[in-house]
């Protein structure tokens, strides 16, 4: 049994190799051998204010205040969120977590320190 994967077009297993490309003797169709290497790309590593590694689920700390548009108080430094979820940089924002009080926000990873 070889390790080449076989022909997506017609299903062969008599797919050989030629130079960067996989050829089905079968149908003749060719692609790139590299077409097979679909990796995901690494998310970014989070750091916290003091440099700690996030991940998703952890439990955070808010060391600063924070004005909350639209809202009539601050978020006050000391609140523990639970089980946050990392997410794409939208303006510095990479966390999105639920706060008590509040409901779901985007924060910024420098305003945070990750809780035990």
């Amino acid at each position: 049994m070889t390790d080449l994967p076989k022909c997506a077009k017609c299903g062969s297993e008599y797919t050989y190799k030629d130079g960067v490309l996989y050829i089905c003797p079968e149908c003749g169709h060719e692609w790139a051998i590299d077409a097979e290497k679909k990796e995901e790309p690494a998310q970014p590593v989070v750091k916290d204010a003091y440099g700690n590694i996030l991940q998703d689920g952890d439990s955070v700390t808010i060391i600063k205040n924070i004005k909350v548009k639209g809202s009539a108080s601050d978020l006050k430094a000391g609140v523990k969120v639970k089980n946050i979820r990392l997410v794409e940089e939208v303006n510095g924002h990479n966390i999105e977590a639920k706060i008590p009080g509040f409901g779901t926000m985007m924060l910024k990873s420098e305003i945070v320190k990750k809780s035990n």
